[in-house]
């Protein structure tokens, strides 16, 4: 079997057809397309292109590499999460991910993925603002 090989190619230089099998693809994902049949429609392409190309064309997207987790110790008290999500919200932060353990001795680890648009930076302040939500033990960036 051969390896499978990878080139990053910006889209000015491809047919079009590959930007609308991305753009079917999309409508597929965000559900304004309920099947293939549709979203190739939608996209203005033909279901044998979408077939042909679908599972070969991906979009790239650099959003994973900017991904930070905060881990945290909070007492079992109603709205502690909360608070921190809301804090997190105020700092502009998209939440990806939040897990949380049954609490032991009325403390549940939590760990909380987030993303920040606009490029912004989580900061020691933002640290810090989550550590004075009362409920917090701890709160770090790892």
């Amino acid at each position: 079997m051969a390896k499978i090989k990878y080139l990053l190619v910006d889209m000015s230089v491809l047919p079009d057809v590959y930007a609308r099998v991305i753009e079917a693809k999309g409508y597929l994902q965000s559900g304004e397309a309920a099947n293939s049949s549709q979203a190739a429609k939608m996209a203005g392409i033909s279901r044998s292109a979408y077939y042909k190309y679908k599972d070969k064309i991906f979009e790239y997207s650099e959003q994973g590499d900017d991904a930070l987790t905060i881990n945290a110790k909070l007492k079992d008290n109603a709205g502690v999460l909360s608070s921190v999500m809301n804090e997190l919200y105020l700092a502009g932060a998209n939440i990806l991910a939040v897990n949380q353990s049954v609490p032991v001795n009325n403390i549940a680890d939590v760990s909380i993925t987030v993303r920040f648009s606009d490029a912004q930076q989580i900061t020691d302040d933002i640290i810090e603002t989550i550590k004075n939500v009362d409920g917090v033990k701890t709160a770090e960036l790892v």
